[in-house]
């Protein structure tokens, strides 16, 4: 029996599911272990095995921020940028749009570049837009530049000339040259050949910053795991929802800067709802995403490590990444997020979170400021009694809130439930209404480990009447995994290129090399699509690829008009070309979780690393102890909620006590790694999958 096993770090806990050919899981769920995230991991293999044989295991495939961190923190290698003549400054002058608090700074600073100016070089070339050699490369001044980058002893160059996705020739020989003296040279045309100079420099050298630390991760990732026994291939979930192989990862790391909360939004696809809105609250971020007809909308471009501008990632305030990407928005605020009064007094919840270490006070394990965590257990939604949390430890974290704002302490607790559930509703409100798409003819999917607990307050703000709650919701990210196809994505730009499909010929072998397999493969999916626009226009539309230039135009109208609102006609042209070739995994999907055995396979295998800790130490937003069973679930507790004037006693069920009929709020339902709050309005059912739907009573719902 063969097993696959999916890991998602985040930013306070690793989840790791085990899934095997009957379908049934183990979960395992350990606090993150910052200074070295492969120890969680390790430990949490560790325990979802316990006494199978981890040679059994198939595949590993993994979710990780180490890219976005990376980027974040400005933790990257130092890179050397090489262009072409004249175009040295691009990168150190960049682009920065001011956000609300920036605009009358008059001490305002923008952010330092990627790369410093002093790092930046210049070869003695030019190649038109359409290919044509301008200017035939000077081999001797790229022989100077490498020789002045070897003298910084910079180790990583990213080499981007002036339109080498029309003619990659002088790129190639570029690094040919630099190769001989810096380890790692990453190109434009290998790893993303498409048209808007800034944007493919950047990416370019964003894939050289994270790129050794990727492919030094991933080998130590590969060792660690063998050495308890696991010897299967890794493979990493890429930005776009596909997964790639670690050596690819390693190569082309800037496809995994968004691999982190990929995986949560194929779980929230695969719920069987058509239109969802993925709704996901860990304990540290919230992400929201929206998926029409079952897929996730995908976007060509997104940034990185910029400012937030109501709910969203305001463009031109971070690096740009043209890459694929599921179009998500995301807001600092999860259950470990911390409350604090600002300068005048107001209350404020975020967006820096007390991670997995100190943790919320209610965890015993040092940390004293209140959190979102703690503001719910005095609320009565989680329960110590099946959770080893500190109420009085939270209540004390609270009253350092209630005290200044003259408050009782349940009003400050919900105060904190509040603002989060307004900052959350923001990243729904950027995918939804900002874009046009009424939201409440969509389901909101909820998961993570707090997303249940906050997700019926955030649905009533935008009138959305159903919310479903996936089985081993608090786990989802990581069970998504289990069921992710080896996938890649490849584009080319070509101004109306003569023959399409020899470009999209060129694009599917490319890709399938990248997987490792052939083309003709059975099983093997490839889906074309082109970027379009109006001819004297500079900005493009993707739409699904057809030779029929008539329907390729009807289709692209009816883009722009979707878009823009617009029903405009005119000549139009095609920029880029594009291909997604996808090779289906065989796994099996997630079904019903078993726990992993307490200390399991830690006495045959040895004990868990150093620092990572055992599944039990309380979880943000109401997780537990290795995704096993809640066990004494109280039949009722007092839980807080406005419409019964302050606490009221309420019944708490886990999925298996439910009732047949629809469970009417206020209740509760206890989850094995999250916990599920039905407000009054709302009601609660067992659907035949294990998810439970919740259903605002139409008398609640706006109008």
């Amino acid at each position: 029996m063969g097993y696959t096993i999916g890991v998602d770090v985040g930013g306070t806990f690793t989840d790791v599911v085990l899934g095997g050919t009957s379908g049934a899981i183990a979960v395992a769920k350990c606090l993150s272990t910052h200074y070295d995230p492969i120890a969680g991991i390790v430990a949490g293999v560790t325990r979802a095995l316990g006494d199978r044989d981890p040679a059994q295991v198939t595949r590993v495939v993994h979710a990780t921020t180490l890219a976005t961190n990376a980027v974040l923190e400005r933790k990257g290698v130092r890179v050397a940028f090489v262009t072409t003549q004249g175009f040295r400054a691009s990168i150190p002058l960049g682009r920065y749009a001011r956000v609300e608090e920036d605009r009358y700074d008059l001490r305002f600073s923008p952010p330092p570049p990627p790369v410093a100016a002093g790092d930046c070089f210049e070869v003695v070339e030019r190649v038109s837009a359409r290919g044509d050699v301008l200017t035939p490369l000077d081999l001797d001044s790229v022989r100077r530049a490498a020789a002045s980058i070897a003298a910084r002893g910079i180790t990583s160059a990213a080499v981007c000339l002036l339109h080498s996705y029309a003619n990659p020739a002088h790129e190639r020989q570029v690094a040919e040259i630099l190769r001989e003296s810096v380890p790692d040279v990453v190109t434009s045309s290998e790893v993303w050949p498409e048209i808007r100079e800034y944007e493919r420099a950047t990416t370019t050298i964003m894939s050289a910053y994270i790129g050794p630390l990727m492919a030094s991760y991933l080998s130590q990732l590969r060792e660690r795991l063998a050495e308890i026994g696991v010897r299967a291939p890794v493979h990493v979930m890429e930005s776009s929802g596909g997964v790639i192989s670690a050596e690819l990862a390693a190569r082309r790391a800037v496809a995994t800067i968004e691999s982190g909360p990929a995986a949560g939004v194929l779980a929230a696809a695969g719920t069987g709802f058509p239109n969802v809105i993925s709704f996901d609250m860990g304990g540290t971020t919230a992400k929201a995403c929206v998926v029409r007809g079952g897929a996730p909308e995908i976007t060509h471009e997104f940034h990185v490590g910029g400012k937030g501008s109501f709910g969203g990632r305001r463009a031109g305030t971070g690096v740009p990444i043209k890459t694929p990407a599921i179009d998500l928005a995301e807001v600092g605020a999860g259950g470990g997020s911390v409350a604090w009064l600002d300068a005048v007094g107001a209350l404020r919840v975020g967006p820096h979170s007390a991670g997995s270490s100190p943790g919320p006070a209610c965890y015993g394990l040092g940390g004293s400021e209140p959190t979102v965590t703690d503001a719910n257990l005095v609320l009565g939604y989680l329960s110590s009694a099946s959770l080893p949390l500190t109420p009085d430890l939270a209540a004390k974290a609270l009253d350092r809130l209630a005290s200044p704002l003259e408050v009782s302490r349940e009003e400050a607790a919900y105060a904190v439930h509040e603002i989060v559930s307004a900052s959350m509703a923001s990243a729904v409100h950027v995918v939804t209404v900002q874009r046009g798409i009424d939201p409440r003819g969509f389901a909101l999917v909820a998961f993570g480990g707090a997303g249940p607990m906050h997700a019926a307050r955030v649905a009533e703000r935008f009138g959305i009447g159903t919310v479903v709650v996936p089985a081993h919701c608090g786990v989802a990210s990581a069970a998504g995994l289990l069921a992710g196809a080896l996938s890649t994505d490849r584009v080319l730009s070509r101004l109306d290129a003569p023959d399409p499909s020899a470009v999209f010929t060129s694009l599917t072998e490319e890709a399938a090399a990248d997987l490792g397999i052939s083309p003709s493969a059975p099983g093997v999916l490839v889906s074309r699509s082109v970027d379009v626009r109006f001819k004297g226009q500079s900005h493009d539309l993707t739409v699904e690829w057809t030779p029929s230039r008539e329907v390729l135009a009807s289709r692209f109208f009816a883009r722009y008009e979707e878009v823009y609102g617009i029903a405009q006609r005119g000549e139009i042209e095609l920029v880029s070309y594009r291909i997604r070739l996808t090779a289906p995994a065989v796994t099996p999907s997630p079904h019903t979780p078993t726990p992993a055995p307490p200390g399991a396979g830690a006495a045959r295998r040895g004990t868990a690393e150093p620092g990572a800790t055992e599944a039990g130490h309380g979880m943000a937003g109401g997780e537990s102890p290795q995704g096993g069973a809640v066990a004494d679930v109280p039949r009722a507790r007092q839980a807080y909620f406005p419409e019964t004037a302050g606490y009221a006693d309420v019944p708490v069920h886990t999925r298996d006590t439910m009732p047949g009929a629809p469970l009417p709020g206020p209740a509760i339902i206890e989850d094995a790694e999250s916990t599920i709050v039905v407000p009054p309005g709302w009601t609660a059912a067992l659907a035949a999958t294990r998810a439970v739907h919740l259903t605002r009573s139409t008398a609640c719902q706006t109008p």
